[in-house]
């Protein structure tokens, strides 16, 4: 199956970032990928953490919604829409999403951000808790290929990445990373922890981050990158929206998974 990590530096307007995803979705399409993953907060990187508030869409309900799920459908290609804020029963609190759509641009998995991240070097401080709830619920789902294979994927988000548990109870054979990692942190723990997330799982990993300079002056590391099940790097971008292509061989995953059967050893 070929799949397609995106990469963008989303900015404070809506319909710009809209704009920008549709023009780098159909750049996927036309490279022959069956699923590609926006990063995280694709649609929307505001000037204030509560600016995402503003945005808060209701599940099944809502402009970045409509179009994710119209992009899956007429491009004919899953799409996992990265993040978007996603309405909770608290208004000043919203869920940060990760919503799968299939070819019919049907809605199909939903999975909210479950580690919210926290960060202070003294220069440098975020706190995803104070307009986010965390949630609570490691979701996988199955993707067929046009050759008929089924994949079980699942789904995590940027400061997952840190939790290796979630991961082994994900079970999956391709393991999905949208995320927005600071440049401070990307620098040194990206990619040496999305290699480790594939090795200790023998799984695939599709990581599709935010990657520059934004209009609200945050930087953020990029390097988007699709790595095999023996941690190696089948495809990568650094810097600014693009498109990182490649082919997963199921073959290659049962043959890493035969020759070196370490989740069969596990005893803990």
């Amino acid at each position: 199956m070929k799949v397609a990590a995106i990469q963008m530096v989303s900015g404070i307007s809506l319909d710009v970032n809209l704009s920008e995803a549709l023009r780098l979705l159909r750049q996927a399409a036309a490279g022959g990928a069956e699923l590609a993953v926006l990063p995280e907060y694709f649609c929307f990187m505001g000037a204030r953490d509560e600016d995402k508030l503003v945005l808060a869409e209701t599940p099944g309900l809502g402009k970045v919604q409509d179009f994710l799920s119209d992009a899956a459908r007429d491009l004919k290609m899953w799409i996992v829409g990265g993040t978007l804020p996603m309405a909770t029963d608290d208004p000043s609190h919203a869920a940060n999403a990760s919503v799968v759509y299939n070819p019919r641009g049907e809605s199909t998995s939903r999975y909210d951000k479950i580690h919210l991240f926290r960060y202070d070097n003294g220069t440098e401080h975020y706190d995803e808790a104070t307009v986010l709830v965390a949630g609570d619920t490691p979701t996988v789902f199955e993707c067929r290929d046009h050759a008929g294979q089924d994949w079980r994927v699942g789904q995590s988000v940027c400061y997952d990445l840190r939790f290796g548990e979630l991961y082994r109870m994900l079970a999956a054979d391709i393991l999905l990373v949208p995320a927005a990692f600071t440049f401070t942190t990307g620098r040194s723990h990206w990619e040496v922890l999305l290699r480790a997330r594939a090795i200790e799982n023998q799984a695939f990993v599709i990581a599709s981050a935010q990657g520059g300079v934004h209009e609200n002056g945050r930087r953020t590391w990029g390097h988007s990158m699709v790595i095999d099940p023996w941690g190696e790097v089948m495809a990568l971008q650094a810097e600014g929206p693009g498109v990182v292509l490649a082919d997963l061989d199921i073959e290659r995953l049962r043959s890493v998974r035969e020759q070196l059967p370490s989740l069969q050893h596990r005893r803990l």
